[in-house]
């Protein structure tokens, strides 16, 4: 692969999990990047990591949801790092539970952090980017908006983000912004471990069934996103727009 023009990237909930694997493989890239989180002290660990191996990051504490926070956050990026080209929206969280259960604050709190939360990141960003006239956002969506049993209000909001990106692909095209999703299967992480525990299952039992069920045979890494997301904010990628990329170890329907 071809050195990439050093740009400034931004990625929510990059403390812990993905975001912080992908955080770390842009900072490897040669970007600079703005390590985003609800608690700006969390992100100390994944600043850290970048910084010891010689890269430039800050942390930005924000609650994506809140639009006002946003715009300050990305102005911040900008004023410290320079103008943010690529974005990583990832910032997610869960309430599951079945319908019949489920309240809606655990509804609206999904909804405002995955679809919300990705718009105003978005729409704070764009400006940047249609002025670089080069740009890349990348949303993490799910193979849970395939639908999963007790994920109502996080399979709607990973299905959302698929029709989000379809169109901002379309939009933003003309001035060189590209968009695509990466619809993660099961990935061992914070995230998967309070599922596993909210069906009172051991983690590791829960990885060794679950790795049986993947063509691959074993469960992904937050590092096997980190590389989809390395490409498609590449300067190769630049003809690949509104795709959404399962990397889920075997095929998904």
């Amino acid at each position: 692969m071809n050195a990439q023009t050093p740009r400034t990237a931004i990625v929510t909930g990059a403390a812990r999990g993905i975001g912080a694997a992908v955080a770390k493989r842009l900072a490897e890239e040669g970007h600079a990047v703005a390590v985003l989180d609800l608690d700006e002290s969390a992100c100390a660990a994944t600043v850290d990591a970048i910084t010891s191996a010689g890269g430039n990051a800050i942390a930005v504490g924000v609650d994506v949801a809140d639009e006002a926070a946003v715009q300050a956050a990305v102005e911040r990026v900008a004023s410290e790092l320079g103008a943010p080209t690529i974005l990583i929206n990832n910032a997610g969280i869960t309430r599951d539970n079945l319908l019949f259960k489920m309240t809606v604050d655990d509804w609206d709190g999904v909804m405002g952090v995955h679809l919300r939360g990705s718009f105003l990141m978005t729409r704070a960003a764009q400006k940047y980017m249609t002025d670089a006239k080069w740009g890349r956002v990348v949303n993490l969506s799910s193979t849970s908006a395939l639908g999963n049993r007790g994920q109502v209000n996080y399979s709607a909001a990973k299905a959302g983000l698929q029709g989000f990106t379809k169109t901002l692909a379309i939009e933003l095209g003309k001035f060189g912004v590209t968009a695509n999703a990466i619809a993660p299967g099961f990935i061992q992480t914070e995230m998967t471990k309070a599922t596993a525990d909210r069906l009172g299952v051991p983690f590791e039992d829960f990885i060794a069934y679950s790795a049986k069920e993947i063509p691959v045979q074993r469960v992904g890494q937050p590092e096997d996103i980190a590389a989809v997301a390395a490409f498609l904010t590449s300067e190769e990628a630049g003809f690949v727009s509104g795709q959404v990329i399962y990397v889920a170890g075997g095929p998904k329907d």
